[in-house]
């Protein structure tokens, strides 16, 4: 930047401000030269003819980007004093630092042009209100728009090869790590492994998250989480908990790059994280993780959690059984207008189709009683298994006790692993103080847990699923 004409008394009426912005936090961090240079901008203000009152440094934008003006105070603080008419000269050692959008650019242009606010860069000072001023930096302004777009796509092709190949190191889910060449391998925790088996065994036994949820409570058995560390706790199950695990295609074995796409509502937030249906994935290759169910069963798992949502639409899904005496909710559709029948319980049980009722206020198909179709609906079904009902029963009784099994055995795990935590936390404890005796550790609150958990698994339980 050399000295303009285009600089009158005017302009060193008002104040010089200088923008500085870099675009994430690790920049700031590690492009300490181009902080140094960007705040030097303070010096060139004063060559420029600006008197050090005059000169003001915006930097509440260090570590934001310049794809979008929304989240950006500090440019946001600059506009407002340009249109206060306040601002002699905008500094910056790059357009590309006040803007890479041009839906941003151009309206600062105009803003600067109507109040008579230059645009300083190191390669030149310019006016926006003149016609090679708006010129020049209307160029500058879409070349920077389409540097970060290449940037953008040169990042993205070289991702998408490593992601062609299964080779992006993506984030992994509990039970699976990186070793030390970068294969993924099973968590060497027993534990891990059999409790996250058990999650999968007791939502193809219960079919919904909540209730396989709810079992696990039921037990007080906790599953395996991460921390923002990466190391592995424990913590109560909850339904979004059990519904990471049963969503995650990793568990299958399968790599996956694609698996949600950015829904942009506005530009003043960042976009939303929409999960995609499998057949719209980017990337997907199966047998690439050491499996934990096959994938058959994970495209299982899929459409039973996605038919359990109760929409009653035409085309959705039927929905968990809910409360309530009518056997068939979420499964009668109506023999007129094709659209699945709602339940109502008002003076008796009734499947009632108010689907066009709702739409178009026309009058409503069919109300009919529930208890008669019931009826003869739970009579048909008995007839069809009557004759292999012990065969059956046999099965079911066989799928009780493997469960219960399962649950005992993750109890005992469970228990193993909280005695080993005392032992260790004790001697840790003594040889800090060793003149300290056991009843003080007992007393600080370490054993609690334990005893509670040895009374609940030495106590009959008849609640397994």
């Amino acid at each position: 930047m050399s000295t303009s004409d285009l600089i009158t008394p005017k302009h060193l009426e008002r104040l010089a401000m200088i923008y500085i912005r870099q675009s994430s936090p690790q920049q700031v961090l590690s492009n300490q030269e181009s902080l140094r240079l960007q705040y030097a901008l303070q010096q060139r203000a004063k060559e420029l003819g600006w008197s050090t009152d005059r000169i003001e440094v915006i930097d509440t934008d260090l570590g934001m980007t310049a794809s979008a003006a929304g989240h950006r105070q500090g440019f946001k603080e600059l506009l407002a004093k340009v249109t206060l008419g306040e601002v002699g000269i905008i500094l910056s050692i790059d357009v590309t630092r006040l803007s890479r959008n041009c839906s941003d650019w151009y309206p600062l242009l105009d803003i600067c042009g109507f109040k008579q606010c230059l645009i300083g860069d190191r390669d030149g000072i310019y006016d926006p209100g003149t016609a090679n001023g708006r010129l020049l930096l209307g160029l500058k302004g879409q070349i920077s728009e389409l540097e970060l777009h290449t940037i953008r796509s040169r990042l993205m092709a070289g991702l998408l090869n490593k992601a062609d190949r299964g080779e992006l190191a993506l984030p992994l889910p509990v039970r699976l790590r990186r070793d030390e060449r970068g294969i993924v391998v099973k968590d060497p925790n027993l534990e891990v492994q059999q409790r996250l088996e058990l999650v999968f065994s007791t939502f193809l036994h219960v079919r919904s998250a909540s209730k396989a949820a709810k079992a696990l409570n039921d037990q007080e058995l906790s599953i395996p989480r991460r921390d923002r560390f990466g190391e592995v706790i424990w913590k109560r199950p909850t339904i979004g908990a059990v519904l990471l695990i049963l969503r995650n295609p990793a568990y299958a074995g399968a790599f996956v790059y694609g698996r949600r796409q950015s829904v942009k509502k506005d530009l003043a937030h960042r976009p939303l994280q929409r999960p995609l249906p499998i057949s719209d994935w980017k990337k997907r290759i199966n047998d690439k993780y050491p499996a934990y169910v096959s994938w058959e069963t994970y495209e299982k798992i899929q459409r039973m959690l996605d038919d359990n949502r109760a929409e009653y639409t035409r085309d959705r899904t039927r929905g968990i059984p809910r409360e309530g005496a009518a056997l068939l909710q979420g499964l009668v559709y109506c023999g007129e207008s094709g659209h699945k029948m709602g339940v109502q319980y008002k003076q008796g049980t009734h499947y009632r189709c108010a689907e066009l009722s709702s739409r178009y206020g026309v009058p409503v198909c069919q109300h009919i009683p529930a208890d008669p179709v019931d009826k003869r609906v739970v009579e048909v079904f008995f007839e069809a298994l009557s004759i292999a009902e012990l065969d059956l029963y046999d099965q079911a009784l066989q799928e009780q006790n493997s469960s219960r099994e399962k649950m005992r055995r993750a109890q005992m795990q469970q228990l193993e692993r909280f005695r080993y935590d005392a032992a260790l936390a004790e001697r840790q404890y003594r040889r800090v103080d060793p003149l300290c005796g056991l009843p003080g550790y007992v007393a600080s609150g370490f054993y609690p847990q334990l005893t509670a958990s040895i009374r609940f698994i030495q106590t009959p339980h008849n609640s397994m699923p």
